[in-house]
């Protein structure tokens, strides 16, 4: 008798277990998701501010051009 409920209460344990890992994987892959999510848009800002980066660049070459020619 004793031997059907420690396999019965292993049994119960490794359900738990099973289950708390498949909770931590499904709150990892949002995390995960969530991560990237956020790396995307950070990767959009710095386009745009590597944008205005070479803007300024060219600005200051065209107005020292222009300080030469007049």
């Amino acid at each position: 008798m004793q031997k059907k409920k420690s396999q019965k209460t292993k049994v119960a344990k490794n359900q738990t277990n099973v289950s708390a890992l498949e909770l931590h994987e499904q709150i990892c892959a949002i995390r995960y998701e969530n991560i990237e999510k956020r790396m995307e848009s950070g990767s959009k800002r710095f386009v745009r501010m590597e944008g205005m980066i070479i803007g300024l660049y060219g600005t200051i070459i065209g107005i020292y051009i222009l300080e030469r020619l007049f």
